[in-house]
């Protein structure tokens, strides 16, 4: 996994630059920028992680393959996967391939994927677009939404990790009114990676509605246990 360690225009994630990128089709035409989120991840990780460890790597991995997502328009430019083979199962829904998630409107609606009654729906994925749900999440989390992994349980070539995301809701979501507050979420992905280290399948869980409840905290907020499907027992997957 040694290809997962930044790279010169960012320290932790990689394919960013260089002769491999030449000809990489940017969502937004260049290469995006990560010095803020980079400086909220430095300031709220629970772990820094020594250089060469397996958590690095794997955390470098997952930033990286991220950011593939959602910037790099054309799947054959992502190199963390192979997009060939590539399956990607949200909260054990059908597999997704990358033509699988361009049609359901990108990365974020892949991730809150719901079959909450639609007027029970803070965020409803069939209603937003790619450049529609970026625009909303980026304008709510002005600094970004960190990511950082807490544990890796196993090792190439089944890598299972536990992973944190989050960031400080500065801005509005959905008529909700910033508070200002820490929002986050947890989960734990089992990934597949091939001879090349390229990941073939993810399975990822996680309860949707700990990010949304946390983005409900302003007016509105007695409608969470609805929108979110209340407690447990109605998780917002299913």
């Amino acid at each position: 996994m040694d290809q997962y360690k930044g790279s010169d225009v960012d320290k932790y994630r990689c394919f960013m630059s260089g002769e491999g990128e030449k000809n990489t089709t940017w969502r937004y035409g260049k290469p995006p920028t990560y010095e803020v989120v980079n400086k909220l991840f430095e300031e709220g990780r629970t772990t820094p992680w020594p250089a060469g460890s397996l958590e690095e790597q794997v955390q470098n991995l997952v930033k990286t393959w991220e950011m593939e997502l959602f910037h790099k328009i054309n799947p054959k430019d992502r190199k963390t996967t192979d997009v060939t083979k590539l399956e990607i199962i949200v909260n054990g829904r059908n597999p997704l391939t990358p033509e699988g998630v361009a049609e359901i409107g990108g990365g974020y609606n892949m991730f809150l994927q719901t079959s909450l009654p639609k007027n029970l729906r803070l965020y409803d994925p069939t209603e937003e677009t790619v450049d529609t749900a970026h625009e909303l999440f980026t304008t709510t989390f002005e600094k970004g939404f960190a990511m950082e992994i807490l544990h890796v349980y196993s090792g190439p070539p089944v890598i299972v990790y536990k992973f944190r995301h989050w960031g400080y809701m500065d801005g509005p979501f959905k008529g909700h009114p910033p508070t200002h507050e820490l929002v986050e979420m947890f989960g734990v992905c089992a990934m597949k990676l091939d001879e090349n280290f390229k990941v073939v399948k993810m399975e990822l869980f996680y309860d949707r509605g700990e990010l949304l409840a946390g983005l409900m905290k302003g007016a509105g907020a007695t409608t969470v246990a609805t929108a979110t499907g209340g407690g447990s027992s109605a998780c917002p997957f299913s």
